[in-house]
């Protein structure tokens, strides 16, 4: 699962690239206006005050910029960005040697926040509140505590699931967005963008073909037009036309609606074996031979959100839309036993 093509997860190649095409300022960067427009008046409020900006909390599904847009605030505020996670947090005193080392206007971000151990997250409510940290000194009788002040620095936390933060933490930041996902037409400038920066000759009807098939997904965007700027360099002289962009497409198994190979199988199973439902989702994993927990929680949500499959007391069915896609014209339509 670790190595799907469209997953939303970074994978292991995308590490060394995202760095590179990710933008350093606001107004490069693309899609999410309001989330934008909303950034840029309290970025440049505080900057006038001179004081931190207020601590912010990013939520939304994996992917859609959630760690670009907190190394673009932290460029825009004129500091440093400090990455953790609340996985790695573990005890408070790795929360407190991280604080201590901050400097005025630095971002703290941490991904994945909901993770954080309650330890941790009680120690973190006087950094966000006073700018104070309460260190331990010391063991058994000896032992005292001492408040350690800390610079004016933002904390950014990321999270994929916004209802399990606490309340306590969630109402100590100011600032709270969430990232949807991005229409065709940002994604096409994504498209073209990244090109660009890869050095790779793109024309727009080509962009607009790859941003239309990912996902609404900037991360599948950028992995997308990797792979084919790949096969445009072995089949079409580096050029990426229309035609090129589909053939590699098509060559990486990804169809007009963005669905790959497992996609399209859990439909068409659907379709076929159940007549189009609704069936529980342990007579499809039993199907297809994909754990529940997997379609659950990495297929299904794409599916749904695009319209293809409703989710029912009664189970899971395909919708009209489905039916259309999948006429036996379409070249991806295959027979799932």
């Amino acid at each position: 699962m670790s190595e799907r093509l469209l997953s939303t997860q970074a994978l292991e190649d995308d590490q060394s690239l995202e760095g590179t095409l990710r933008p350093q300022r606001l107004r490069d960067y693309i899609g999410q206006p309001r989330m934008k427009e909303s950034l840029r008046v309290c970025i440049e409020a505080a900057s006038r005050r001179g004081e931190a900006l207020d601590h912010a909390i990013f939520y939304g599904p994996p992917g859609l910029g959630k760690t670009t847009i907190s190394h673009v605030i932290a460029n825009e505020m004129g500091g440093t960005i400090r990455s953790t996670s609340g996985l790695v947090l573990t005890h408070a005193g790795d929360l407190a040697a991280i604080l201590a080392n901050l400097q005025p206007r630095d971002v703290l971000f941490i991904d994945e926040i909901h993770r954080l151990p309650p330890a941790v997250e009680e120690a973190l409510y006087p950094a966000m509140e006073d700018f104070q940290i309460d260190l331990v000194i010391g063991q058994g009788p000896s032992m005292r505590t001492m408040k350690l002040d800390l610079p004016p620095f933002t904390l950014i936390g990321a999270t994929t699931r916004a209802g399990s933060l606490t309340s306590p933490l969630r109402e100590r930041f100011g600032l709270v967005y969430r990232l949807d996902f991005y229409s065709p037409e940002e994604l096409q400038l994504i498209v073209i963008r990244t090109a660009g920066l890869l050095g790779v000759e793109i024309k727009p009807e080509a962009a607009a073909e790859i941003a239309g098939r990912s996902r609404g997904t900037p991360r599948i965007a950028n992995r997308l037009i990797r792979r084919a700027r790949d096969f445009a360099q072995v089949e079409a002289e580096g050029i990426l036309t229309q035609e090129v962009a589909r053939d590699a497409l098509t060559w990486l198994g990804i169809d007009e609606a963005g669905f790959d190979e497992m996609d399209r199988k859990i439909l068409l199973t659907i379709i076929k074996k159940f007549k189009g439902g609704p069936v529980g989702v342990e007579a499809i994993a039993a199907a297809v031979q994909e754990e529940k927990v997997t379609i659950e929680d990495v297929y299904e949500p794409y599916l749904i959100q695009s319209g293809y499959l409703d989710r029912t007391a009664r189970g899971r069915q395909v919708t009209d839309l489905t039916r259309k896609h999948f006429g036996e014209s379409s070249p991806f339509f295959l027979d799932p036993n």
